[in-house]
């Protein structure tokens, strides 16, 4: 292939617990791009994987009173285990813990950030948060408390290595300002924007040994210290790609490609816009070139989480007795650009029974149906914008610029959209030409509305494959259901049939 590049990742998450559906979104998020750019031609690498390194990990690991190693394989096992009841086509997953490549990479960005004099050690007191995995000044908290995790962080005081993050504000600032480093919606550019006008601190990138419980990387040249989890976890978004190595995939996807993308949550914005460009303007590489902020998923208005506190939502389960592109199009037709959504298993239902069985399998049966009683199963051919489906015909191409239009603005849900005005406009077409009619009057031997007839019948033909087409990275499963009844076979249609069962009526 020689299409552009595009380099797609998710955020990896701690493995303190089994996954939820708000990294389910991300993923499937992250996904529908990366399936995209391949349907449009493009070469695409997709990342995930998961944060072993964490001292959230280690506690949670003492707390259940099982081992570290033997915790943290069970728990990333489980993230792994999405890719197919998620339908995600991942191209790579790294474990921080456990891959080969990690630490030779993160080694070697240490190295590069030392050797431009951005590492120095210094005693250190602060407020930190182990939800975060962060420290935070007294006046970021609320009401003394992480805004992030409701927790009151814990007075640590130690000697760390800094890194200078306060020398690279200006450039930030530019680089952003710009459009090299894109963030997207503005709303998060803006918020990064005054966080970098708010003046910029050094922070601590590393942890004392005894304070990690000897988990993590060792500081090259200081084994008493560990790599602070968050500059361990953002490298590896290059170490997967054999930074570090002679490993060509480094080169391929990073220096050299056309598009670096990551899909994070609006909680970690400030590590992925801040802390880890400035890293890698330290080391001298390139910057991504696009940050995709998501909100969260919410359940009775609270941020679904792992930690136990009722929100938790099992993606598995929930593929499982919903099915997967249920799941995939509920975060990708109700879930906004902007805003938390919350989620239930009646919106879920709702919205798949009225899109997937009302709509989609509804027109494809109807029209499948009018071929085979008015042409035998044979789909006419395709003729002139003539006969009320000019319209339908327009909406049938410009529907792919108006879904990579949208997606290049990281709208989902417009996306979406531009696939569903097909249906939409394809069931206008069929009450404003009445097939039935024209074939009642071609029987009479009208031959003016049988040549309208096979003009309407081959454009909704054309249109279910147009829809079939476009809706393949958004439900993968579904869409290739429907082209299969939209392909002729020796010149026929397959024989109509139901494509969707309500879910209502599968419980």
């Amino acid at each position: 292939m020689t299409g552009p590049r595009h380099y797609i990742t998710t955020t990896i998450p701690y493995v303190n617990a089994r996954p939820h559906l708000g990294f389910a979104l991300e993923l499937v998020q992250a996904d529908t791009l990366a399936r995209h750019h391949r349907h449009r031609g493009g070469q695409v690498r997709l990342l995930s994987g998961t944060d072993d390194n964490s001292l959230k990990n280690v506690l949670a690991a003492e707390a259940e009173g099982v081992g570290v190693r033997e915790f943290v394989d069970r728990n990333a096992d489980a993230f792994a285990a999405l890719r197919d009841p998620l339908a995600l086509s991942l191209d790579d997953f790294i474990r921080t813990s456990s891959d080969p490549r990690h630490r030779t990479g993160v080694e070697r960005l240490w190295r590069r950030c030392a050797a431009a004099g951005d590492l120095y050690r210094k005693e250190y007191e602060g407020l930190y948060c182990v939800g975060c995995e962060q420290f935070w000044t007294p006046d970021e908290l609320v009401d003394g408390r992480c805004a992030e995790h409701g927790t009151e962080p814990q007075l640590v005081a130690e000697e760390n290595w800094f890194f200078r993050l306060s020398r690279y504000a200006d450039r930030l600032h530019d680089l952003i300002t710009e459009g090299t480093l894109r963030i997207e919606p503005a709303a998060r550019r803006n918020e990064v924007l005054a966080l970098i006008a708010g003046g910029l601190h050094d922070f601590s990138v590393s942890r004392s040994h005894t304070r990690a419980r000897g988990w993590g990387i060792p500081v090259p040249g200081d084994p008493e210290q560990v790599v602070y989890v968050w500059w361990d976890a953002l490298g590896n978004y290059v170490t997967s790609l054999g930074y570090g190595s002679d490993d060509p995939a480094y080169e391929q996807w990073w220096a050299a490609g056309d598009r670096r993308i990551h899909l994070v949550g609006k909680g970690v914005v400030r590590f992925h816009a801040v802390y880890w460009p400035a890293m890698l303007l330290s080391a001298g590489l390139p910057l991504p070139t696009d940050i995709l902020v998501h909100d969260y998923l919410t359940v009775g208005g609270r941020k679904i989480s792992k930690s136990g506190n009722g929100t938790a939502v099992d993606p598995v389960s929930l593929a499982a007795a919903h099915g997967t592109d249920a799941v995939r199009w509920w975060l990708l037709r109700d879930v906004p650009r902007v805003g938390d959504a919350d989620f239930t298993t009646e919106r879920l239902t709702a919205r798949a029974d009225a899109d997937f069985a009302g709509g989609l399998g509804n027109l494809v049966h109807r029209i499948v149906t009018m071929v085979h009683r008015y042409r035998g199963g044979s789909v006419p051919p395709l003729g002139t914008d003539r006969f009320a489906v000019a319209t339908l015909l327009d909406v049938c191409r410009e529907a792919p610029g108006r879904i990579d239009a949208a997606l290049a603005g990281f709208d989902f849900r417009r996306a979406v959209d531009a696939a569903w005005d097909i249906l939409e406009e394809a069931n206008r077409c069929i009450d404003a030409t009445r097939p039935w009619e024209l074939a009642g009057a071609e029987r009479r031997g009208n031959s003016d509305a049988a040549e309208r007839l096979d003009a309407v019948l081959a454009a909704l033909v054309t249109a279910c494959r147009v829809l079939a087409d476009e809706l393949r990275p958004f439900v993968p499963e579904s869409a290739a259901r429907i082209a299969r009844q939209v392909t002729s076979v020796d010149g026929v249609l397959p024989e109509a049939e139901p494509l969707f069962v309500r879910l209502r009526e599968r419980r």
